[in-house]
């Protein structure tokens, strides 16, 4: 690989395997010091191979998303904290749609102990952990499977979900703007997406502080779309400005504690 000396070329290949790698593991691997490896990784960033994020790196994307599993590995603790976080501000007795992601699974899984929900997924990782519990009921969306990720997407599976009206939708993005755009990699599922939050009384976007520093070519929508934006850490300022003055709901969600910038914060 021309420009890239062989320990870069092994960087690249954990990133792809993984979604993003850290400073102290590579340099651990590697039996050289973190400087050594930020140097690697600032060159392997300065061409646009991979993007830098706190303590690392992760993959460069543009016009493809990662594979599954790297995207499940990605931020994994971070998605953790945010499902938790995310299902406190799920009420009992309600209904919800939950649409594909890594992060939206986390949140269902924080949902099981949950009673008398009713939720409409186009994921089907969602209904499998949702399924085995009684007091949750799940609809399934139809519609094309995508074997890729286990997302149902397409014109069928927006026209299932634009039969019910909910109550709340949790929502993830493959990538955030920082002009408040959200934005995916395939205009197929991104129809479903819309679909979701156009029949949702309040529509929850949760998604780690990386997706940031990712692009993706396919418009799901803006943050004035959203009533609450729950992530794992302060987004950049023109975000948290724009959430503070727009009257989105930013929820800072940190370790087994968490706090909000929201307005309503002390209510």
């Amino acid at each position: 690989m021309q420009g890239v000396s062989p320990r870069q070329q092994q960087i690249l290949a954990l990133a792809r395997t993984a979604g993003s790698v850290t400073v102290d593991d590579l340099a651990l691997r590697f039996d050289v010091t973190p400087q050594t490896i930020r140097k690697d990784l600032n060159e392997l960033c300065d061409g646009r191979r991979l993007a830098r994020t706190h303590g690392g790196a992760m993959l460069s994307s543009g016009v493809e998303n990662l594979a599954y599993e790297a995207r499940r590995h990605m931020a994994a603790a971070e998605k953790v904290v945010i499902g938790k976080y995310a299902a406190r501000l799920i009420p009992n007795g309600c209904s919800l749609f939950i649409n594909i992601g890594t992060t939206t699974e986390e949140v269902a899984r924080a949902l099981v102990h949950h009673e008398g929900l009713l939720v409409i997924t186009n994921n089907i990782h969602v209904a499998s952990i949702l399924m085995p519990w009684p007091r949750i009921e799940v609809i399934l969306a139809g519609g094309m499977l995508r074997k890729s990720d286990g997302g149902i997407i397409g014109e069928a599976a927006a026209d299932f979900i634009s039969q019910f009206k909910v109550d709340h939708a949790v929502i993830g993005a493959s990538a955030l703007d920082e002009d408040g755009a959200m934005l995916d990699f395939d205009y197929h599922e991104v129809r479903v997406a819309k679909a979701i939050m156009q029949n949702a009384r309040s529509v929850m976007l949760v998604a780690d502080t990386t997706k940031f520093t990712r692009t993706a070519p396919v418009r799901i929508g803006h943050l004035s779309d959203v009533d609450v934006f729950v992530t794992d850490r302060p987004p950049p300022e023109p975000v948290a400005e724009y959430c503070s003055t727009k009257g989105v709901a930013l929820k800072i969600a940190v370790g087994l504690n968490a706090h909000d910038t929201s307005r309503d914060a002390a209510q």
